[in-house]
This record gives structure tokens, sequence and C-alpha cells, in this order.
């Protein structure tokens, strides 16, 4: 290609091509906006009525809790504050363990074992990179901005220690998985506690030559012949709490019995399909609720929140740090592997999320955001109810991003403000110490995720269904099923539409 000017051709081809799909871009974009009507926009209202109300109930609410911090309200007055927000939470969590049980039965009943499998598989491995990234993450955060630096004089401790051998921890986990009693593990988790006690060691035989000097003294000589030792054991305990790794585990493998069973299992998967929409029905009704809720909550927490200048300014460099990690992880990590694998625009699935993301920051409780979570995914988002039911719950229980990060950098910080400093392979150890615990926006973006690559498997689950089996079902059942959008173009069996 010869050049003139010193230009090439083909650089000013493409600025052209460029300028030119811009210019129809805009002019798209224009004719567009010129021909909005008022009864387009009264649809974008009634469709984002939910969205709206919730991100007006967060400003109203951050609004309301800072006119209010003024008048330095009592403990009790900002605990009858927030009772509406309350009443929110305990609604959430009123649905939390049917929900988990009956869309975890459901979702596994509706693929053969073959297609969980691979489909847990990659939720796991999914979940587990985003937690060693988010740890990854917290560490370089520390280390760079440094919050623990300066002294601890004004730094207190409060709380009892209690010391957990790892060993302990692990075997609670496994036995967690297993509880002895499904109607105890929906409100108690086994935990190792530790008790005191006292042991007899006898002496050596070569000490044994010091009876005959005190033998005219009996009981001297038992005390000489016998030590008494302290030794730290464990024991069977309890704290209060769902067990959902428990209900997890069993709700799994229950519906995959339920899948294998075919006919017999029909009555059972119709049953717990059932109960799953009516829970939906449910959340449908609260999402009314919510958005007051949230406001009270917000007001609420702004007011009784400590005065920042009162904390410190390790702790106030150390919560800025923790805000910083989270925001590196939400905004840029997560987007980006949702990009790289689903090739899609991240931003337009988040925004689908935005009630869900809002409520969690009002809750401060991924696990009361659950069922929010499903419908924004599911009838917003579009995602396979398939995938939803069987991803979500497992995302909620060992799902731990924002917890990985927070306690990596909470361990590093309080070595700094102890000026001990942890070299590379002591810092890495951090990350065996941390706690499971759910991050929406990851669980939500896992689900996403799995959906592109589980594609293959559910089309050929669709396949194997066939119509016949959707006939049968019509006439068993008289209650009509949720499905997905485009149900009257798409006729799938009602386990495939999950």
């Amino acid at each position: 290609m010869t050049k003139s000017n010193g230009e090439d051709p083909r650089s000013g081809n493409r600025m052209e091509r460029f300028q030119q799909g811009v210019r129809k871009r805009t002019l798209l974009a224009k004719k567009k906006v010129q021909s909005i009507t008022k009864d387009d926009v009264k649809g974008y209202l009634v469709r984002n009525a939910f969205v709206l109300l919730t991100v007006t109930a967060v400003i109203v609410g951050t609004i309301l809790g800072f006119s209010l911090r003024p008048y330095k309200m009592s403990y009790r007055e900002v605990k009858y504050f927030s009772f509406p927000g309350e009443l929110l939470m305990r609604m959430l969590q009123m649905l939390v363990l049917p929900l988990i049980v009956s869309s975890l039965v459901t979702g596994t009943a509706a693929l053969d074992s073959k297609a969980s499998g691979k489909m847990g598989m990659r939720a796991i491995v999914y979940y587990m990179s985003t937690t060693i990234i988010a740890v990854i993450i917290g560490i370089i955060i520390v280390v760079i901005i440094h919050p623990g630096k300066g002294t601890k004089e004004n730094m207190h401790r409060e709380g009892k220690i209690m010391k957990v051998t790892a060993a302990d921890a692990f075997l609670d986990l496994i036995r967690n998985m297993f509880p002895p009693n499904l109607v105890e593990a929906c409100f108690k988790q086994f935990k190792t506690n530790y008790d005191k006690r006292m042991f007899r060691v006898p002496i050596p035989p070569n000490e044994t030559s010091i009876v005959t000097s005190v033998i005219n003294n009996v009981s001297e000589a038992m005390e000489t012949l016998t030590r008494m030792k302290e030794e730290v054991i464990p024991v069977p305990g309890a704290v209060n709490g769902v067990n959902a790794l428990g209900l997890v585990v069993f709700s799994i493998s229950f519906g995959l019995v339920i899948g294998n069973m075919k006919e017999q299992g029909q009555p059972l998967r119709h049953f717990f399909d059932s109960l799953n929409e009516a829970i939906m029905r449910l959340v449908a009704l609260i999402m009314w609720y919510a958005p007051l809720g949230i406001m009270f909550l917000i007001a609420g927490k702004i007011v009784e929140m400590e005065d920042m200048g009162v904390i410190g300014g390790q702790l106030a460099m150390y919560t800025i740090t923790v805000i910083i990690g989270l925001l590196i992880h939400a905004i840029i990590v997560l987007p980006l592997l949702y990009f790289l694998i689903v090739r899609k625009n991240p931003w337009v699935f988040i925004g689908g999320l935005l009630q869900a993301l809002i409520t969690a920051l009002g809750t401060s409780s991924s696990s009361a955001t659950l069922p929010i979570t499903f419908k924004c995914l599911e009838d917003i988002n579009g995602v396979d109810k398939r995938i939803t039911r069987f991803v979500l719950p497992v995302g909620a229980t060992i799902n731990m991003d924002g917890t990985a990060l927070y306690e990596a950098l909470a361990a590093i910080f309080i070595a700094q403000v102890n000026n001990f400093e942890l070299n590379f392979g002591q810092i890495i150890t951090i990350r065996d110490r941390l706690r499971t615990t759910t991050n929406v926006l990851g669980d939500s973006i896992g689900a996403g995720i799995v959906e592109h690559l589980s594609r293959n498997e559910l089309k050929n689950r669709d396949a194997e269904m066939g119509n016949s089996v959707i006939e049968e079902n019509e006439m068993r059942k008289p209650y009509q099923l949720i499905s997905q959008e485009n149900e009257s173009v798409k006729p799938l069996d009602s386990e495939t539409k999950m």
C-alpha cells in the first residue's frame, strides 16, 4: 500500500467509517427521542416502578438520617424509628428458608445428574476464583495504603476472643453438611466448644523411689505418685442460626433423587414447584413494602452511626481501605469477568439487579436479599430459572467474596497496628481463616456466567423432555406453573422452565 504525504490511506478510511457510524447513531438516537410519547414515559415508569421507588427511598432515607443526627436520639428512640425497616428484614428472612429448599429441589429435579454436576462444578470454580481474587485485592490495597500505621493508644479491645483450631473448624463444616435433625437445622448449627478438664497423670517408674521417703504419710504419698494436668478438650455445642449448608446439601440430594425417580417423583416435583411459585408471589407482595422499609433502615443506620472523628484516624483509614477494595472488586473485577466469559455488556446485566443491590445496601444481609435477587434475575434479566434455583441458594451459602476481602484486609491491618510485619508466606496463610459469606452481585453475575456456560446442557435437556411430557403435565396439574418469557413461542416442559 502506497502512502501519501506520510499518511496511511487505511487509517483515513477507518476514521471516516467511525465518524459515519457516530453520525448514524446520533441521528437514530435523536429520532428515537423525538418519537417518545406520554404513553412511552408512562409505560417506562410502570415497568421500572420498583427500581425508581427503591432509589427514591435510598435518597430520602439518607437525607432523613443526616437531618436527624443533630438531635442525638437515644438508643431506644433509634430502635423505635427503625421499626418499619426491622419489619422488612423479618419478612424477607421469613421466606429465605422455604425459598432455598423449594428452589434447590425444583432446580436439581429439572436436570439430570450429569448436567447438575457440570453446573455445580462451574459454580464452585467461579466462587473459588472470585474469592481468591477478592483476597488478593484486599492484601494489595492494605499493603499499599497501610491504614494501620501510627500508634494504638486510642484503640481498645472489645468482646471476648474465642480460640478455634483449624481442624475443629473444618470438622464443624463437614458436620453441618449432614445435620442429624432437619427441623433443628432450621434454627441451629453445630459448633465445637472448648472445656477445661483435669487429668491425673501417673509418675514414671523411675520416680517411684520417692515413695520410701514419704511412706509414713499416705496422703502425701498418693499426691506424689500422681500429678494433675489441665487440658482443653473439644465438646459438642450449638449456636443459633439456620444451618443453610446442611439444608442445601439435603435439598440438592433430594432433588437429584426425585429427578431420577421419573414418573414416581412427579407428585413431589409438582409440590415443590407450586411451593416455589407461592413463595415468589409472596416476594412480589413484599417488594411493594420494600422501599418504605429500606428508607427507615438506611435512616436508622445513619442516625446511630458514630462520628468518624470519634472513631479515630486508624479505623477511619481502615474503613476507607475496605470501601476502596470492595469497589474495585464490584465495579472492575466482576463486570470484567462477566464480559470476558459471556461477551455481553455487564452494565446492562447489573442494571437489572439494581433493586436487589439497593436492598442489600439497606438490609446489610445478602440472605434476606435472596428473594428479591431471584425476582430481578428471572423477571428482568431473563436468566433461566433452572440456573437461578440451583446457583443462587448455593452461592448464598458458600460464596465469600465480600468477607474474604474484608477479613484478609482486617488481619493485615491488625498486624500493622501492632507493628508486626508479615512476610509473603504469612500473608498467604491468612486466607485459610476466612469465613463463608455471600455477595449479592457476585452471586448474580455467577448465575449469568453459569447460564452462559451451561447453555448446551439446557438445550439438550429441553430436547429430551419433548411435547409429550408437556401434555401429560397439563392433564395432571390444574394450576399454572411459573414460566419463562415468550412461553407461547417456546412450549417447554414445566420443569424445563425453571
